[in-house]
């Protein structure tokens, strides 16, 4: 039964993707851009039910007391799986995605991705990449009040893994400024990278206090990665103690890379 969930919900989720891409193309293009992430946020609420419905999956956020969603911010993120790419948004009222510049060629998604004034990075550039993200990042800001979404070890990672997080996130919290919002999660036991198996249970996203800027770099990268290993390896452990628990979870918990209180 969850092989056959599972392959429902990909095939709706994509279907979906399809259907509501073509729907809003008629007006999405010619709307106000701050009118556009409405019609983003409705594409994740319909994802977030269609994984509800059909694979059994519930998800509880934590911490929304920690949110500023109209603030200028960073919002640095654990990635575990594709979940957190479409749930992020609806916690924001102007949120701007750092992501792969390729993405921006796929024909109609790019187009997407374009008119919502996303942050495009080239990692083959290197330091290039990182002058180019800051200098975008600054011009958004300086307009209005937008919060860039960005996972600092720049690729989903799987529960439990040895942590891997890249210098972009400290670089743009000493060039800009601003707070920084850090996110636990455990999407990734639920619904893991390359993987079709979405199973049932509680997705957690933990919204942890923010980390105000003026921090030494080395300081805050510390800090950073330290509340955000620390909130998600707990969760880990909630997951492996809940009533449905996932097996990865389990199984982290038994080989004593966490422990069963987190």
């Amino acid at each position: 039964m969850l092989h056959l969930r599972s392959a429902l919900f990909t095939i709706l989720f994509y279907l979906s993707n399809a259907a509501q891409m073509i729907f809003w193309s008629p007006v999405f293009f010619i709307m106000p851009r701050s009118d556009s992430w409405k019609v983003a946020k409705s594409w994740g609420y319909s994802h977030l039910w269609l994984q509800n419905r059909i694979c059994g999956t519930r998800f509880d956020f934590r911490g929304l007391e920690n949110i500023r969603p109209d603030a200028n911010q960073l919002v640095a993120s654990k990635h575990q799986s594709a979940w957190e790419t479409y749930t992020m948004i609806l916690f924001f009222k102007d949120s701007s995605y750092i992501l792969k510049r390729s993405l921006i060629y796929i024909p109609v998604f790019g187009w997407y991705m374009a008119k919502m004034r996303v942050v495009p990075i080239d990692r083959s550039r290197g330091k290039e990449a990182l002058k180019s993200i800051t200098a975008n990042a600054h011009h958004h800001m300086a307009e209005t009040e937008r919060q860039v979404i960005i996972y600092p070890e720049g690729t989903r990672k799987q529960p439990g893994a040895e942590p891997a997080y890249k210098y972009g996130i400290t670089h743009l919290y000493g060039d800009l400024g601003v707070p920084v919002q850090p996110v636990a999660l455990n999407s990734g036991l639920y619904w893991g990278r390359r993987s079709l198996l979405v199973r049932p249970g509680t997705i957690i996203m933990e919204f942890l206090p923010v980390i105000e800027p003026g921090l030494d770099k080395e300081v805050f990268a510390a800090r950073l990665e330290e509340v955000i290993e620390r909130a998600s390896n707990r969760l880990i452990a909630e997951a492996a103690a809940s009533d449905e628990p996932p097996p990865l979870a389990l199984e982290l918990v038994r080989s004593g890379r966490m422990s069963a209180t987190g």
